[in-house]
């Protein structure tokens, strides 16, 4: 493999008797994703609080399981890691953590309450899924770990004070976890999408730029999961603008920003 290499894990293609855990399955990209891996012949089992809408998925998608779920509560993550290795009698070939919570703020309104909100479900939660499926992936010496960020974790933005470090704290999440666990045979990628039509994005009430569906942003998972890919974000015509903002001496991005928000 070149050092350059976008194959950084190993292929995930063939989808046929893998098994899939997707947390926050209950609507937006979790449920676009989990259908799509159904199509591709994958049994997926789905977790989110919402037990209704699980349960239509399980209706509408047959061999798939419901598992209703808190992230914020970490015994009750832990008992669904058992319940998920014992329904499937190994661990899932690929743990998806798409559990997220957003709700737009700003410092001159400040809400603490929130500002802990967004860290429970959004960094907090994958910390319990950690904690609970860690040792029976490296038990398997196999698997594959991915975390659902934003390019609202690269830099900071208007609106993005509860949310934005909440995904930067996933990014870094998953850098450390690839440079632990690649050498034990472990996958691990950080899914950095733009703007997605999804219940969340739903509250924004300003224009989202190359806005995409669910559906969209799943095949681009799925896409990248083929590829061996570590990050993916999309679509790559918003994105690459995003990443670019990263490189910017910071006068120049706070300028940028406030030239295109108005903030």
């Amino acid at each position: 493999m070149s050092l350059f290499s976008s194959q950084l894990n190993p292929p995930l293609t063939d989808w046929h008797g893998r098994l899939a855990w997707i947390l926050g399955a209950s609507s937006g990209i979790g449920r676009a994703t989990a259908e799509a891996l159904h199509k591709q012949g994958a049994r997926v089992i789905v977790s989110a609080r919402q037990s209704a809408a699980l349960q239509d998925f399980v209706r509408e998608h047959p061999d798939c399981l419901a598992l209703p779920l808190d992230v914020t509560d970490a015994e009750a993550v832990a008992a669904a890691a058992q319940v998920v290795r014992a329904h499937a009698g190994r661990a899932p070939d690929l743990i998806l953590y798409c559990a997220g919570h957003y709700k737009p703020q700003l410092a001159t309104e400040f809400d603490l309450a929130e500002m802990k909100h967004h860290l429970a479900v959004n960094y907090g939660g994958a910390l319990h899924l950690l904690d609970a499926v860690l040792p029976m992936l490296l038990a398997a010496g196999k698997g594959h770990l991915a975390l659902v960020g934003s390019v609202a974790g690269y830099r900071g933005l208007p609106m993005s004070l509860a949310y934005g470090p909440t995904k930067a704290a996933l990014n870094n999440l998953a850098e450390n976890l690839y440079l632990d666990l690649h050498g034990k045979g472990l996958g691990v990628s950080i899914i950095n999408p733009g703007f997605v039509e999804t219940p969340l994005t739903a509250q924004n009430d300003f224009r989202m730029p190359s806005l995409i569906s669910a559906d969209e942003a799943a095949q681009h998972m799925l896409h990248g999961w083929a590829q061996g890919r570590f990050e993916m974000n999309f679509p790559r015509r918003f994105t690459r603008w995003m990443r670019l903002l990263r490189c910017l001496p910071d006068a120049w991005y706070f300028a940028a920003v406030r030239r295109s928000t108005g903030v």
